[in-house]
Order: C-alpha cells, then structure tokens, then sequence
C-alpha cells in the first residue's frame, strides 16, 4: 500500500465548555478537551485502574456553533478526524507544541436534559402514547372498489 492514513475516532466526556475563537471574514474556530478512560483489573491487586487520556478537538466553522450552542462540560461525543501537531516560539524563546484532533465529522452521544436552557431540537415534542393525548393517524385508505387499470 503506497498511502498513508490519518484518522482518529474518540468517545468520551467534554472535560470543560467549548471555548471559541472568531476569525476576520466569519470564521470560527472551537476548542474543548475531550477525556477517554482505559478500565482494567491488576492482576497483583486486584484493584481496579482508571487511566484517563486528555485529547485537545478542535471545531471548524459551522460545526463549532453547533458543539458551543449544544455541548456542556460532562456530556458525551463521538468525533472523527485527524491528528495535527502544532508549532510555535513561546514567550520564553522555548519551542512549544501541542498535538490536536481536528474534526470532520461528529456526533452527540449525551441524552438530552429535560430541565437544561440548551435546547436541541426547535420543534415541540410529540406526545407519547403513554400521555393519554389524542392520537391523529388518519383512517386507513377505504377500498372504493373501482379498477385504476394498473398492471400490478
């Protein structure tokens, strides 16, 4: 294979609110870190071991107001992208470099909370069956009996 691949897909929690950065020509750029934890036993212990990794996603566009309007620090995403290592001079002269996910593709794994202010959805909820509400599913089609001439 003469390719090469970089792809990253992550489940976990925001470990903070999405932070973002407004650009000259209406650009937007949103950052927020994202945890994942490894569970296992130690087989001396027995004790169970929770190693946490931190990854820094980064958002473009569009798909940065999305995550700002319905994202919050604690709720759960799967995001899809590739691996970026910046560099920069910092302050001191030293060279400093940070290694980010940017996103392509992304989805909301949290369940939405009844009581938030964040609203996910614009449209009223339906009732459900259990409500009592009327239902309003039209009569089925009456046979009228007549033939419309179609082969089937």
């Amino acid at each position: 294979m003469s390719g090469t691949l970089n792809k990253v897909m992550l489940i976990g929690h925001l470990g903070d609110d999405v932070k973002m950065h407004y650009f000259e020509g209406g650009n937007s750029l949103g950052r927020f870190p994202l945890a994942t934890n490894e569970t296992y036993v130690n087989r001396q212990t027995g004790e169970r071991v929770t190693n946490t990794e931190w990854h820094n996603i980064v958002v473009r566009n569009k798909a940065a107001e999305i995550c700002e309007k319905y994202l919050s620090k604690g709720d759960k995403i799967y995001v899809e992208g590739r691996i970026k290592t910046r560099q920069w001079q910092g302050e001191d002269g030293n060279t400093r470099y940070s290694t980010e996910i940017q996103v392509t593709d992304f989805t909301f794994l949290s369940e939405k909370r009844e009581n938030s202010d964040s609203n996910y959805s614009q449209a009223a909820p339906s009732p459900s069956p259990e409500s009592g509400a009327p239902k309003n599913d039209p009569a089925p089609p009456q046979d009228t009996g007549e033939d419309d001439d179609l082969p089937f």
